[in-house]
């Protein structure tokens, strides 16, 4: 029989695999080495190297300077003995030495050894006694080489001139000169020992000063790099610090330039950065808030009309005639916002050379298309500047307008343009009511509207003359404004 076992659900979660997504800012931080201690270890890296290197090379030079001068002491004291083998006399006698103890005795009683040095005469079976007479001058061993039987006969045995002897006492070197022309008299040799451990002690003494004067400068050599490289990247922190406190909210903090080297160019563009930022987020809140200010209105409008409109054709035919206004007028006000909002972009002005006649021209022949006015070409410039036609174009037709608004029909409207020097002035003169002075310093502002204004009110939302302002100023110039000699008023580009 085939039974079927059953089985209890469990209740214990499912184990969580390990988390393995990126690194979160706060570890990423932990990890980050600041470039100021990054900059301490190079230079300390690159000082220590340097440091040890010129140690290094001065035991070096030391260590060699010493071997010269032993082995040019081992070659003198050499070459004085063989000398006197060839040319001295027997003092007792008056003749040739015939006796090598006795020349060995003789020579060695005429003889002042250096410091650290052996003058020896080997007599005998292999060396096996050494003369009486031993100079020798404050040798810095326990066992100096003519008490040494076995250094003696592995020197006296040997058949180089020259060598080094290694012992547990300390290094030998040393210079021989065999004496071996007496027939029967037993073999001798003289033996010039130097000791060089006082020399190589003081070389290594010298490398350990300068290691530990190289300990103390890279000491002081981090101290001072600390504070240096933190008052370099002071500007760095700076700018790392308010990046990270930068909000949309608030883009005002700055970050203050001192000197004139590239951390300071550094913050400047950070700075410059900065200002772009702030203009472009207040450009974004205020087209915002002037969309919802101005477009409140027509909405409403709209929205009344069509909650009310009955079922009468005329009254649908009037309702829609009005809704179709308010929603072009939506349209207008959204445009100008728009452009306004484009005047914070670097190519909202791009100028080329263009002749100011031919551009003034047009612009009359455009503007006469605005209204039944009296539309005189006043002057024009004879010359070129550069500017974006367009924009100026649009610039002075707005001013056109606006004096089609503020004239009535027949009423003169003169447009003209002047140069002086290197300023250029293009202008739009009205013979209407002019402007009152307390709207003189406010008519250029975002929906703003003079108090005093004559004849039918015009349907704009108060952006044409702010558009005028904004394209003058992305000339580089300006837009005033200036009394009509007669009555009216005068708008002037100045670009200069």
């Amino acid at each position: 029989m085939t039974t079927t076992e059953a089985r209890t659900p469990t209740t214990e979660p499912p184990a969580r695999p390990p988390t393995t997504g990126p690194a979160t800012t706060a570890d990423r931080e932990r990890r980050r080495i600041s470039a100021r201690v990054r900059i301490l270890l190079w230079l300390l890296l690159v000082m220590a190297v340097a440091l040890a290197s010129v140690a290094a090379t001065t035991r070096s030079i030391l260590l060699r300077d010493t071997d010269h001068r032993i082995n040019g002491l081992l070659a003198q004291e050499a070459g004085e003995f063989a000398n006197f083998e060839e040319q001295g006399f027997d003092p007792e006698t008056g003749r040739p030495f015939a006796d090598p103890e006795r020349l060995l005795k003789v020579f060695l009683e005429r003889q002042y050894a250096d410091l650290d040095e052996e003058l020896i005469g080997l007599v005998g079976e292999a060396g096996s006694r050494p003369v009486q007479i031993i100079q020798q001058r404050e040798i810095p061993v326990a066992l100096p080489l003519h008490r040494d039987a076995d250094a003696r006969r592995t020197l006296f045995a040997s058949p180089d001139p020259t060598g080094t002897l290694e012992r547990p006492e300390g290094e030998i070197r040393w210079a021989k000169v065999t004496v071996a022309r007496y027939g029967g008299e037993p073999a001798a040799a003289f033996v010039v020992a130097f000791h060089p451990g006082r020399e190589q002690a003081r070389a290594d003494e010298v490398f350990r000063v300068l290691l530990a004067i190289s300990g103390v400068a890279l000491l002081m050599t981090t101290g001072i790099a600390w504070v240096v490289a933190g008052r370099i990247l002071k500007p760095v922190r700076l700018v790392r610090t308010t990046a990270a406190q930068l909000t949309e909210q608030d883009l005002t903090r700055r970050i203050p330039v001192h000197g004139h080297d590239d951390v300071a160019a550094l913050a400047e563009t950070f700075n410059a950065m900065l200002d772009r930022l702030e203009r472009a987020f207040a450009a974004q809140r205020r087209f915002v808030d002037d969309a919802g200010h101005e477009l409140r209105t027509p909405i409403t409008i709209v929205r009344g009309h069509l909650e009310l409109m009955g079922d009468d054709p005329a009254e649908r035919e009037e309702t829609v005639r009005l809704v179709t206004d308010e929603l072009d007028r939506m349209s207008r006000i959204v445009e100008d916002l728009l452009l306004l909002a484009r005047t914070e972009r670097p190519d909202f002005v791009t100028p080329e050379p263009v002749q100011l006649a031919e551009l003034t021209a047009d612009v009359y022949v455009k503007a006469r298309t605005l209204g039944d006015r009296d539309w005189v070409l006043a002057e024009v410039a004879d010359r070129e500047a550069p500017l974006d036609p367009q924009r100026i174009t649009q610039a002075m037709v707005q001013l056109a307008q606006n004096a089609v608004q503020h004239t009535t029909t027949g009423q003169t409207i003169r447009i003209g343009s002047r140069a002086d020097g290197t300023r250029v002035e293009l202008y739009v003169a009205d013979s209407g009511p002019g402007v009152q002075p307390q709207d003189a310093e406010v008519i250029f502002e975002r929906f703003r509207r003079g108090t005093a204004r004559r004849g039918v009110r015009g349907s704009g939302a108060g952006l044409g003359l702010s558009i005028v302002k904004a394209i003058a100023e992305g000339h580089g110039g300006r837009v005033g404004l200036r009394t009509t000699e007669g009555g009216g008023a005068t708008f002037v580009l100045t670009l200069d």
